[in-house]
Parts: C-alpha cells; structure tokens; sequence
C-alpha cells in the first residue's frame, strides 16, 4: 500500500511534463494579451473607457499569473538540473528547499493551470 521510499523516475517525468505544460500556457497567455491590448484599443477608440479599464484589470491580472508560471518553471528547470544530486541526497538539501516547498504548494493550490495531478506529491 505504502511504497519504501520516493520515486524519482515518476518525479522526473511529471516535472517535465509540467515544464512543458507551463511553457505552453504561458504562450497560450502571451497571444491571449496581445489580442487583448488591440481590443482595449478599440474601446478606447470608440469612447468605452468603462470597459478598457476591466480589460486591462485582466491582463494585469494575467502578467502576474504568467509571472508566477515563470517561477514555477525556473523552478522545475532548477529541480531538473540537480536531479542526480537529489536522488543521493538522504534529507533534504537547504539549496533546494525552497524550490520543492514551492513547488509542492503550487501542485497542491486549488487554481494551479499548469500541472495535471501532482508533481510527487498525492493529492487528498
């Protein structure tokens, strides 16, 4: 029921397939904003300030969720890097502490768009 200990090669695959899913969502953003700054351009230009000011609400909203997306993944690409110093490692090294504590509250936060499941973590 329980295994002995973690499972690297299933840790390995999902934090590259989450860095994969991250990139694609953050493209999938990008073009979303660009078509969204020609929209407000338009209601500006017809007099609907009103509406351009939710707009921009919104992608302001977006920029900070790409952002995060961003951390994320320098984080799994950190994570990636020092995978064979990882699985050595007995405790947890300081130096990648903050990466896996991020990452495991990422994987476990009610909104998060990039990861399907968990990353190692299993969800309750």
């Amino acid at each position: 029921m329980f295994s002995s200990g973690p499972n690297y090669n299933k840790l390995k695959t999902n934090l590259r397939l989450a860095l994969n899913r991250l990139k694609l969502l953050e493209k999938k953003k990008a073009e979303l904003t660009q078509k969204s700054r020609k929209e407000i351009a338009d209601y500006l230009a017809t007099g609907k300030t009103e509406r351009a000011r939710i707009r921009v609400e919104h992608i302001i909203r977006e920029d900070y969720l790409v952002e995060a997306m961003e951390m994320v993944e320098m984080y799994c690409d950190l994570l990636l890097a020092r995978f064979g110093l990882i699985t050595q490692m007995k405790e947890l090294d300081s130096g990648i502490a903050e990466p896996v504590a991020s990452l495991v509250w990422f994987a476990g936060a009610p909104t998060a768009p990039a990861p399907r499941g968990s990353l190692c973590v299993p969800r309750s």
